[in-house]
């Protein structure tokens, strides 16, 4: 969808803390896309047990593994803030090259979500960070007060800019390709336990005018099996080039998550990026159903898409599945130039979330 002029005059009162002319559009700074040079990627210790319910133990030692795995590509700043916290950090990832500790309380693992978006700066700017606001996906689990601090506490950590827009917005509900084009979905950035009084025009001026959306993709297929993000993009579709999507596909009819990512699929072969040009849509399999204890009633959100990318490395969780390997060499190809890295995310994923949610990275 095109932008309108302007604001809907009932939400214009709302629609930003930084006047018009002083939104990082407007000054020149860009949201780049995940695949451009990172100077480092930033994670959330895992220390809450009620988000792993019964099967805590195995989490921090998946996790020391993906800090040790992505501190061989970039540096990696970890928030591990109190002295439990701290503690089982240093005993796990401590004296690791290229990994910083650093003495900020989260209320959770999910940094992707509650951490700042990164920009970078025209010539001449200072850094600057994006600090939207945070409720734990609708005030789903609270507190979440530490989570919506984090963005304030790095800006002040690294001397950056903090753009406030004063609204909810959390990272794994866009994706961007660095050139205008952002993806999202309808049922996450639309939805009434976020932002109530905004409506989507009102929502693709926020995304104009600090990420500097030219075009906004709204994908209407809603949220995956097992999902609490009230459908994060982030599962279901992800650029990989500037114009080349990779989307969660279902090739069962009897699966639940057939007709909403068939409809994603086929929604996204129809639009085209920021210029014009169609977008090529790549299907990226599902695993087959993940259920916890084998519970058919708890099944769990697990894509492929939500695969972090990092300097010459794509990390992809993986679930003990045959699709495992297609996924990785589907990703393989089209990134020729980066080592693509499976590293296990089963009992990662009984907490409703995988690498990507649990990364953000600090664009170069």
């Amino acid at each position: 969808m095109e932008f309108p002029p302007r604001l809907s005059p009932e939400s214009a009162d709302t629609a930003t803390r930084t006047s018009a002319r002083e939104t990082p559009a407007a000054l020149g700074y860009r949201w780049p896309a995940e695949w451009e040079p990172h100077a480092a990627t930033w994670l959330s210790w895992p220390h809450n047990r009620n988000s792993w319910p019964d099967a805590f133990e195995p989490v921090p030692g998946i996790f020391a593994r993906f800090v040790k795995t992505l501190a061989r590509f970039e540096p990696v700043h970890v928030l591990a803030g109190g002295a439990a916290v701290r503690a089982e950090a240093e005993s796990l990832v401590g004296g690791t090259p290229n990994v910083t500790l650093h003495d900020i309380p989260t209320n959770d693992a999910w940094c992707r979500d509650h951490g700042p978006t990164f920009l970078a700066a025209p010539p001449g700017a200072p850094p600057a960070l994006i600090d939207w606001q945070y409720n734990a996906w609708g005030g789903k689990y609270p507190p979440f007060h530490h989570d919506n601090a984090v963005p304030e506490k790095i800006a002040a950590l690294q001397g950056r800019r903090r753009f406030d827009p004063g609204i909810i917005l959390e990272g794994g509900a866009i994706d961007g390709n660095g050139r205008g084009t952002i993806l999202t979905t309808e049922q996450c950035l639309l939805n009434p336990n976020r932002n109530p009084h905004l409506g989507r025009a009102d929502m693709e001026r926020y995304l104009a005018e600090y990420l500097g959306a030219r075009k906004v993709i709204w994908l209407t297929g809603g949220d995956m099996a097992g999902d609490d993000t009230d459908g994060h993009i982030d599962q279901l579709a992800r650029f990989v080039d500037p114009r080349t999507v990779v989307v969660a596909w279902e090739d069962n009819p009897e699966d639940e998550n057939y007709e909403p990512l068939q409809r994603n699929f086929w929604e996204l072969q129809s639009h085209s990026d920021q210029d014009g040009q169609p977008l090529r849509v790549i299907p990226l399999p599902m695993p087959s159903p993940l259920l916890h204890d084998g519970d058919s009633e708890q099944r769990m959100p697990g894509s492929y898409c939500n695969f972090h990318i990092a300097n010459g490395v794509v990390i992809v969780p993986q679930f003990d599945d045959p699709h495992d390997r297609v996924a990785r060499e589907i990703l393989a190809r089209l990134f020729p130039d980066r080592e693509i890295i499976g590293l296990p995310a089963f009992d990662l994923v009984w907490g409703l979330g995988a690498y990507h949610c649990l990364s953000q990275q600090e664009p170069a």
